[in-house]
């Protein structure tokens, strides 16, 4: 590896011939979409210094034999002849020809060392010292990330500033006693120092720190995602890029540091990917987290986990998104947290939660902002029929009208009866008045089937996915033998209530607040409902957006394994 003298040929020639798109370049080589994990963002580095590569999305990684070779199907030595059989032939270029002379050339941009970290830490506070939030922004984390001023204010985030300020921005550096060579982001540009900022990269720095407090880099949450000319309409495109100048003259490269947010003695830390999910999940949850830029990105967590086991940490919580349930490549990198733990002598759970949410922090959201149906906004009489309280609380729901302090409905209105009803009750006609209730009181039976998700059936690739991701996956209804029967239940309901509702009702119901003895998730995309009884049997597969009818065959269905106690 890094001895091309050894071969008639170098990476960037294997590189070539496999045709790998090139994204963007940096100094010692380019970044190019994956040929291996498929991934178009441009993940894989081509190390042309060291003639190595790795994909930061997939982990794949290795010498230019096996990138050959690999990519082709074939072993290293028929990869090393049909290389040399390609030069040859006037395929590629070997080392000596003007175009790779032109190349070694593109190579040679003078780099700065990297600064240490109390040198870059001390540089980032005073840059991020010298910019502001702007109002867009502070909105922005506000109301669609749930975070308080106070929280804000203490991460640190900052709009970056117009293109024409960076000069500027150093020069004030430079003059306050800042060292900006060797830091990420900062390079010379007609021999003056200049920082990498620029309109198309415009957006919010999210500060990345270690476990000591101290700023290792910056992240930049763009405002409009970065997206290649042939990506289709509806494919995201990059939203976080690296502040970094590895491609620049005297620049430094970001490299990939943790993020850590909490308390660096904290006995259980939870691991997730991506640095501002990180901080809002600490300060909605006041949990302590590490983040790290990408989910199989998991090599900068050893020394971090090292150093947290010698401060007492005893528990490791993989917290990575919960599409690592149909995702191989991230169900990957969990499975390296795992493993990286367990070698540091720590203890690793894997963490799942409510499946309708992607990200831990989604979720806490999610938690902090549910306005869950309360009871009183709903009248006495529905509560009653959906069996959520005895008839004799109608005493308490009077006295509770008549002390509120502000009568925003009538009794009427906040009882539900009817006319009949309402005149059956002042007579004191209870037992007529509660068989006429009753009468309106159906049942409907239900089953609950999910996914089966364990050691042995880690991933499927609709798991949590609407019917459209399962119809990608290439099934046309769902796969009842991926499925355990999780539960079989009673609802209550009103006369004249549609199944879309009852539906409705059992999701709602079995959703975070989970009821005791349910041994289920909480009902998310991918599950199916079973209604049965009188009318037959029907089955549901919980959509994105409600419901859709399919087939099924619950005998396919497997029991849920109880655990042992």
């Amino acid at each position: 590896m890094g001895q091309t003298q050894d071969f008639p040929f170098d990476i960037e020639d294997v590189s070539e011939l496999l045709r790998l798109r090139i994204r963007r370049r940096c100094t010692d080589g380019v970044y190019t979409d994956c040929p291996f994990c498929g991934d178009n963002r441009g993940k894989m580095k081509i190390n042309y210094a060291q003639n190595v590569w790795r994909c930061n999305y997939c982990g794949e990684s290795g010498g230019m034999l096996k990138l050959y070779a690999k990519a082709k199907g074939i072993t290293t030595s028929e990869a090393y002849r049909e290389i040399c059989d390609a030069i040859q032939n006037g395929v590629c270029f070997p080392i000596s020809s003007p175009l790779n002379m032109k190349k070694e050339k593109h190579r040679k941009i003078p780099q700065s060392a990297r600064a240490e970290n109390p040198v870059i830490h001390q540089t980032f506070t005073g840059l991020l010292g010298l910019l502001k939030l702007s109002g867009r922004h502070r909105e922005h984390l506000r109301t669609v990330r749930g975070l308080t001023d106070e929280q804000i204010d203490k991460l640190g985030y900052k709009s970056t500033p117009p293109f024409y300020l960076c000069g500027k921005l150093a020069s004030q550096l430079i003059a306050q006693g800042y060292t900006v060579e060797g830091v990420p982001g900062f390079y010379q540009k007609d021999g003056r120092w200049t920082v990498n900022f620029s309109t198309i990269t415009a957006g919010f720095l999210i500060p990345v720190r270690g476990v000591d407090g101290m700023i290792r880099g910056c992240q930049i949450r763009l405002d409009v995602p970065l997206k290649n000319d042939n990506d289709p309409p509806e494919k995201e495109g990059a939203k976080y890029i690296w502040l970094s100048s590895g491609s620049k003259p005297m620049g430094v490269s970001s490299g990939s540091p943790v993020h850590f947010v909490g308390d660096p003695f904290a006995r259980v830390v939870y691991v997730t990917e991506g640095f501002l999910k990180a901080d809002v999940s600490h300060c909605l949850s006041g949990r302590t987290f590490a983040a790290t830029a990408g989910a199989n990105n998991t090599e900068p967590l050893k020394l971090l986990f090292s150093l947290l086991a010698a401060n007492g940490t005893e528990l490791i919580v993989e917290a990575e998104d919960m599409d690592k349930y149909r995702n191989g490549q991230i169900d990957a990198g969990a499975s390296k947290v795992r493993r990286m733990a367990q070698d540091a002598g720590m203890e690793c759970r894997r963490l799942t939660w409510n499946p309708n949410y992607k990200g831990f922090d989604d979720w806490q959201l999610a938690l902090k902002r549910k306005t869950e149906r309360r009871a009183g906004q709903m009248n006495f009489k529905t509560r009653f029929l959906y069996g959520l309280c005895d008839f004799d609380a109608i005493d308490d729901e009077i006295a509770a009208w008549h002390e509120a302090p502000e009568q925003t409905e009538t009794l009427e209105e906040r009882l539900g009866f009817t006319n009949e009803e309402q005149s059956l009750l002042i007579k004191g006609e209870e037992e007529t008045f509660l068989k006429m209730l009753l009468a309106q009181r159906r049942q409907q039976a239900f089953r609950i089937y999910q996914l089966r998700l364990d050691e042995e059936h880690p991933t499927v690739p609709f798991a949590f996915g609407g019917i459209e991701t399962l119809h990608k996956a290439g099934f046309e209804q769902p796969p009842a033998a991926e499925y355990n029967q999780v539960y079989d239940g009673i609802l209550p309901y009103i006369d004249g209530e549609d199944e879309q509702h009852r539906l409705e009702r059992i999701f709602e119901q079995y959703n975070d607040n989970l009821p005791d003895g349910y041994p289920g998730r909480s009902i998310a995309p991918s599950d199916v409902i079973e209604l049965y009884g009188g009318e037959g049997r029907r089955y549901y597969y919980c959509d994105t957006g409600g419901f859709c009818p399919v087939k099924f065959s619950p005998m396919l269905a497997k029991p849920l394994k109880q655990e042992k106690e």
